[in-house]
């Protein structure tokens, strides 16, 4: 199996996140790194993906009302609709070269659904997916959200996981352009706080079964 570099980040900005996306592809593509899986958590930010640039018709809040509750508003290059980040949510950038023999966008997508419902199962949630519709749900409501961008076959952007995270700033938009759902959390469905480094762990082990990745120490890979 081949080796996997898992950077726990905690909260950091979505900028930071972005630049560090864009220099560990290139190291990749390049082959001065492993495969890197990076797990974090943002600021609150709302983040535009290629089907929403230069629209804003999935954000239902004014930039003023946006200010007001502390939530930025960024275009990103991954690929999807309206989405948001905050505190409470896990997100995992895996940077990934999928060749040779995983060059397949559609395959990419559902290994990263399978992780995130394997991830659910463990806390005793029934998640699954939708048909027609990218990311992970429980009934009606989205439990996690997909955005990739894979370009030369590397891979970055990711997912986005809800275990404790604030579902009232999903009022502000319409989550990944989809009117008639709802968004739900680990937290909500099991009634109780679920440290997120249990969350943290679960996804790490699952990644790698999914992946057939073998996790290794971030320090190794320099």
């Amino acid at each position: 199996m081949s080796p996997l570099v898992i950077q726990h980040l905690g909260l950091i900005s979505y900028d930071d996140a972005l630049a560090m996306q864009q220099r560990l592809a290139d190291d990749r593509r390049h082959g001065r790194v492993p495969d890197v899986l990076l797990l974090l958590q943002h600021p609150p930010v709302i983040t535009l993906g290629v089907r929403a640039h230069h629209s804003r018709d999935h954000v239902r809040a004014s930039d003023d009302a946006l200010a007001a509750a502390g939530v930025e508003l960024h275009e990103t290059g991954r690929g999807g609709d309206v989405t948001y980040h905050g505190p409470g949510q896990l997100v995992g950038y895996p940077i990934l070269d999928l060749k040779p023999d995983r060059c397949d966008v559609h395959r990419y997508v559902r290994d990263l659904e399978e992780v995130l419902i394997r991830v659910a199962a463990t806390f005793g949630i029934d998640a699954g997916r939708a048909a027609g519709l990218t990311g992970v749900w429980v009934g009606r409501e989205k439990l996690a959200a997909i955005g990739v961008r894979i370009s030369r076959w590397i891979t970055s952007h990711g997912f986005a996981l809800n275990v404790s995270t604030n579902l009232d700033h999903f009022n502000l938009i319409v989550p990944c352009g989809i009117a008639d759902r709802g968004v739900t959390s680990i937290s909500r469905l099991l009634g109780r706080s679920v440290p997120m480094a249990d969350v943290e762990r679960v996804t790490a082990e699952q990644f790698c079964a999914v992946f057939d990745r073998t996790p290794v120490a971030a320090e190794q890979s320099s």
